[in-house]
């Protein structure tokens, strides 16, 4: 019998479409395009993150754009607001993004305290959300890691809930496995971490928990090796769904001997 997971049939939705891979990729902070494209090829993301405000999705004389080497025909492109600290910035930037892509309306929302920080100012993105769900976008909200507050964004409508495993960009990895915990059994609609994974290992214990999907970016754009990070990150988010769905042995205080003792 083959206990592998088969990702065409393990699937999950998002705002209405249906998805084997389980790994969201940001195409930041890459060498060039040419890098952006192989390791997102080498992880397997279907849906690549793209910060409205800082990359240029039409080309130039100079340059080509970033759709050239990642087209929407073949990728679920999810522009986002990063870089917008209040909500009037994050309605707009989701705006202009919906006009860039022809009337797109996934959008990652993301609205930010203080730059030094970088935690979610979620006052503001309340309020965003607010707006943005009523003028028909489907929405993926940056939170923190606080039950009460994802289970609000989803009463809100919300398309999925994505708290912070830990600051943006600091791959400290998971820091509070009990708050994803309880955000997790709570939910139903997708629940997918984002911010502060680091390696493999993160990854896994993210989808051990029961999380949907991971989304990360940092953590493979500046590994020595993006595209075999990239890999290894594919195969952590495999791993983990794999035990998940497996069903881990419990905890115990006491050694537990793993042969029967003899009569």
């Amino acid at each position: 019998m083959n206990h592998t997971v088969n990702q065409h049939t393990d699937s999950w939705t998002l705002a209405g479409v249906s998805y084997h891979s389980r790994l969201l990729l940001g195409t930041g902070k890459y060498q060039d395009f040419e890098q952006t494209r192989d390791a997102v090829q080498a992880s397997g993301a279907q849906i690549v993150t793209v910060a409205i405000r800082r990359t240029s999705l039409k080309p130039t004389d100079q340059s080509p754009s970033l759709l050239s080497y990642l087209p929407p025909d073949t990728y679920t492109i999810l522009p986002n607001t990063a870089g917008c600290y209040s909500a009037k910035d994050a309605i707009y930037t989701a705006e202009l993004a919906r006009e860039l892509l022809d009337g797109h309306a996934l959008i990652k929302l993301e609205v930010l305290g203080e730059e030094s920080q970088l935690y979610p100012n979620i006052r503001e993105t309340f309020v965003a959300c607010e707006t943005l769900c009523a003028q028909g976008f489907s929405v993926m909200v940056y939170t923190n890691d606080d039950p009460v507050c994802a289970k609000e964004f989803e009463a809100m409508g919300c398309a999925a809930v994505m708290p912070l495993a830990s600051p943006i960009g600091s791959g400290l990895g998971i820091l509070s496995d009990y708050n994803l915990l309880r955000i997790i059994e709570r939910a139903t609609i997708p629940i997918i971490v984002d911010a502060g994974v680091g390696t493999a290992s993160d990854v896994a214990i993210a989808m051990e928990l029961g999380c949907t999907a991971v989304l990360l970016n940092t953590a493979v754009a500046c590994a020595r090796h993006p595209v075999q990070m990239a890999t290894a990150m594919k195969l952590g988010v495999q791993a983990g769904r794999l035990a998940f769905l497996a069903g881990r042995m419990p905890k115990r205080q006491l050694a537990h001997a793993s042969s029967p003792a003899r009569e």
